[in-house]
């Protein structure tokens, strides 16, 4: 399978063009960016340009860009304002997180790529029949956002009550979205399991972010290598290898001082899932 990182690994630093020449010397083939302001601020025209620049002349693909999910500097914590949720039920505060998103995805517009990735809701989302409407609305406006700057949205499964496998393929159903999926393997293993949801969302596949976790808290922690890790990987590897053609292992992992070398250690990561 191709091999791909997500830049969530360092999302609390700086994105920079050296940060990037290291991943590109280590052998991996291409990185989804975090749009987080405190590492990449999607706002911020130098520094969008210096990655347009960077990516035009150099062999590593930019996979996809995750689109925000606050829009300050330190997680959501400077307060629910900063929280972006476009299936909110105040309509100003959903319009006000889809510009946001917009903005983001005008990123592509200087670096290029194929894929977006999306949330449904909050982490603490609750599932109500009325936010099928509004999701419907966010999610038809960026799609078309997207779709003229030659990128497409994918939904990611997120350990809420809108954005299980279940309810994200029961979205689509009901509001005719022609969407695909970003496939959580950290995400999946909180919830219904990975076996379940990947068969689930299996045709409508296109990414991955693939980490584990302890089965209790969302930890993104290094596959095969860090203790505390509940997923099998033997069968989920068998289960991504049954439609590889249609997206890369990419890796969203979580800093660790567990792991002083991280790109080393991620190189024994893919050699380990590979080699199962």
């Amino acid at each position: 399978m191709r091999h791909a990182l997500s830049t969530h690994y360092f999302v609390n630093h700086r994105l920079t063009v050296a940060a990037l020449e290291r991943i590109l010397h280590s052998g991996i083939d291409a990185v989804e960016i975090f749009c987080a302001k405190q590492h990449l601020d999607y706002t911020n025209k130098s520094q969008v340009a210096e990655l347009g620049h960077w990516f035009r002349d150099e062999k590593l693909r930019l996979h996809s860009l995750h689109l925000p999910m606050h829009t300050d500097d330190r997680w959501g914590r400077s307060g629910p304002q900063s929280h972006l949720n476009i299936c909110d039920l105040n309509k100003a505060k959903r319009i006000a997180a889809v510009d946001e998103i917009k903005r983001a995805i005008e990123v592509v517009e200087v670096v290029p790529c194929p894929y977006l990735i999306q949330h449904v809701g909050g982490v603490t989302e609750e599932f109500d029949e009325r936010k099928l409407d509004t999701t419907f609305g966010s999610l038809e406006e960026i799609s078309l956002f997207a779709r003229q700057r030659g990128s497409e949205i994918l939904l990611e499964n997120i350990p809420n009550e809108m954005s299980s496998s279940e309810r994200l393929c029961y979205l689509l159903a009901v509001t005719h979205l022609n969407l695909n999926f970003c496939f959580d393997t950290g995400h999946a293993n909180l919830m219904e399991g990975v076996g379940e949801a990947f068969e689930r969302m299996k045709p409508r596949i296109r990414s991955t972010h693939v980490h584990d976790n302890n089965g209790i808290e969302d930890k993104h922690l290094f596959p095969t290598l860090a203790e505390g890790g509940t997923i099998d990987w033997k069968k989920t590897m068998g289960l991504l290898r049954s439609a590889e053609q249609q997206y890369p292992l990419l890796l969203e992992l979580k800093e660790s001082p567990d792991f002083p070398e991280p790109l080393e250690s991620i190189k024994e990561i893919f050699e380990r899932l590979e080699n199962m």
